[in-house]
């Protein structure tokens, strides 16, 4: 840093909200070169402009440090975004039928519409998923793949046609083929346990060409800017090989269109060879290769397919097979040896026992000091094996999967079950590195504020209230976990997660106070100006004419070209307009004079149609 820095950007009239503890409020903010140079009050900063110095008045709005993602499949889902309808944050399933129905229209033969994840039925009002007939009404020609979390995916006659199910089928390892009295398939698909069926038939579908994967790459990164997403640790995925699926990206990074930093893990292909395929990339790439925009972070989550707990909690916890200990341990061997850090997918405590077993048994030869290894998930963990990650000096990265996925857990394993899932209070508490993501876009969605809401409430997507007010986090903590505490599992603390003076200039101008508004509201929130380095890469409302230009989402019949994006909840009028129309009933009560559609947007049960109140269609009952 010069002497006398001239800043290329200052922004005045902010809530600054710096997570940097010596200075953890500022009104203003000076940067050069891609770096904070200053942080302080408007009258310190201004003193620093010059005469080319672009100066932008935050009006009083939250400004926090740009949002990491720490697990998220943002590479692979780059390639296919353009391909897909959105039923993120979609309500009702009424209206996610409507945006089915409009992208049947446009969708061309041979293409399929396909909803890949991000969401869950009880997201929606009806509280269930669309049915097969009515898929097969909506799209009698065109197929149509939907997947639902991880458990199941549902395919029209259009699509069973197109991938060439049959009575002959047979079930493949690990899932089913739900079929008929005459033995053909109805269209549903069933992970039992893992989801390899349903990631199999997802990729008989069409791909878009390189341009267009390029051009779909970058509308997600900008969606994920629209959230005030800045940076993401990629976690690999199941049919995203190295280094070919890796090109596009690589690309984009070449030419300067990152708006989004990456660091990338590698997850093996191929099982029962996942030792060879780490072997060959500990002696191709190395952790760190790369710059502050797009670098290498080592293994996993995937390390050996012996180990992958599939999370379906409307099944079974799975048992691992009795070779999981035997497969892990050279492929963790060779990564301490090679000094590569690696993560670990495990949802279930008695998965990751099995794994600490290897770990202690390997850092007893090799020592994991220095080497940031962590666990993905662990819904599920107990506090003998989170003493067990601190004593080896590993890291948890929590997702928000219970925030789709919590009801089931509930249904299968109880409430009480269900109070620290994760205990992320006590990770923190016995010294375990935590840091927050996604797990998007197949099992949950990329919107980090489900994640901020679900951290601090408490609540499902559904509305359903999980833990005790003892295990939730305050939101101070909730964003330190998707920011500061981020870096640790890029390996990058102190580069990037704070406003602070030294740091990348990476910050997120927020649509609402995330300090401020009402818990259930934190989900509603957004950026209206996301800065990369001191670049504008996003801006909305009054930050609007800020924002870079990117070309229309290709081809011209992509759901992104036509709105298809993390839905917002309908307002409380909208709401009672919907549902005064879908049940008639918009008039006054006849006997308390009061409306009906007003008592169904309500809180109390009324406004839940599947209980009892709610099925009599009057907020009171004399009562």
């Amino acid at each position: 840093m010069s002497p006398n820095p001239t800043p290329d950007l200052i922004l005045v009239n902010g809530k600054f909200t710096t997570l940097d503890k010596s200075n953890p409020q500022a009104d203003a903010v000076a940067i050069q070169d891609g770096r904070f140079i200053s942080v302080g009050t408007r009258d310190e900063i201004m003193k620093l402009a010059a005469a080319g110095t672009k100066v932008i008045d935050l009006n009083g709005r939250r400004a926090i440090p740009g949002l990491i993602d720490s697990h998220m499949h943002i590479i692979r889902g780059g390639l296919n975004y353009n391909m897909e309808l959105r039923w993120d944050g979609v309500r009702s399933l009424a209206d996610a039928m409507r945006m089915l129905k409009d992208q049947v229209a446009r969708t061309p033969a041979p293409q399929w519409v396909r909803v890949v994840g991000g969401f869950t039925e009880h997201q929606f009002v009806e509280k269930r998923l669309p049915t097969i007939e009515e898929l097969n009404a909506a799209a009698p020609d065109t197929p149509v793949f939907i997947l639902h979390l991880y458990d199941r995916a549902i395919l029209n006659g259009a699509a069973l046609r197109a991938v060439g199910y049959n009575k002959d089928t047979p079930n493949p390892p690990g899932g089913e083929i739900i079929r008929d009295k005459s033995g053909n398939p109805t269209g549903l698909l069933l992970a039992k346990p893992n989801a390899t069926i349903l990631y199999a038939t997802l990729a008989k579908g069409p791909k878009l060409p390189p341009e267009y994967q390029k051009n779909s790459t970058r509308h997600f990164m900008r969606e994920v800017n629209r959230l005030g997403v800045t940076g993401v640790i990629d976690a690999g995925g199941g049919y995203q090989n190295y280094p070919e699926d890796y090109n596009i990206i690589e690309e984009l990074h070449k030419d300067g269109q990152l708006t989004v930093r990456l660091a990338y893990n590698l997850f093996t292909q191929k099982p029962k060879e996942e030792l060879s395929d780490f072997k060959t990339w500990t002696s191709t790439v190395k952790p760190g290769q790369g710059d502050d925009l797009y670098r290498h972070n080592g293994a996993g989550e995937m390390l050996v397919y012996t180990a992958a707990d599939f999370e379906d909690f409307r099944v079974e916890r799975p048992d691992m097979p009795p070779s999981m200990e035997a497969d892990l341990e050279p492929v963790i061997r060779l990564l301490a040896e090679k000094r590569w850090p690696w993560r670990l997918h495990a949802t279930y405590n008695e998965t990751i026992t099995r794994a600490l077993d290897v770990y202690e048994k390997v850092a007893k030869d090799v020592p994991f000091n220095g080497l940031n290894w962590f666990f993905d998930h662990a819904e599920t963990i107990s506090d003998r094996n989170i003493d067990r990650i601190a004593a080896l000096g590993g890291g948890i990265a929590v997702q928000h999967r219970m925030a789709y996925q919590g009801e089931y857990f509930v249904e299968r394993y109880g409430a009480r079950a269900a109070e620290a899932t994760p205990p992320i209070k006590k990770m923190l508490e016995k010294g375990v590195k935590v840091g927050a993501g996604t797990d998007a876009t197949r099992v949950a969605s990329y919107n980090p504020w489900v994640s901020l809401y679900w951290l601090t409430t408490g609540k499902t997507v559904g509305g359903m209230s999980m833990y005790p007010q003892a295990n939730l986090l305050d939101r101070e903590t909730a964003l330190r976990l998707w920011t500061e505490a981020n870096t640790w599992f890029s390996s990058e603390e102190g580069k990037k997660g704070q406003i602070k003076a030294g740091q990348l200039a990476d910050l997120a101008v927020l649509s609402a106070d995330y300090f401020a508004v009402p818990g259930d509201d934190i989900q509603d929130i957004t950026s209206v100006m996301t800065v990369l380095g001191g670049k504008v890469v996003y801006g909305d409302n009054e930050f609007g004419r800020h924002s870079p230009d990117i070309p229309p989402a290709m081809p011209d019949w992509s759901p992104a070209r036509h709105g298809s994006q993390y839905q917002p909840r309908p307002t409380a009028q909208a709401k009672q307009l919907a549902l005064s129309t879908a049940c008639a009933c918009a008039s006054s009560c006849g006997v308390h004079g009061h409306s009906h559609a007003k008592a169904w947007t309500s809180s109390v049960p009324t406004s839940d149609e599947s209980s009892f109140w709610g099925a009599l269609g009057c907020s009171c009952w004399a009562f």
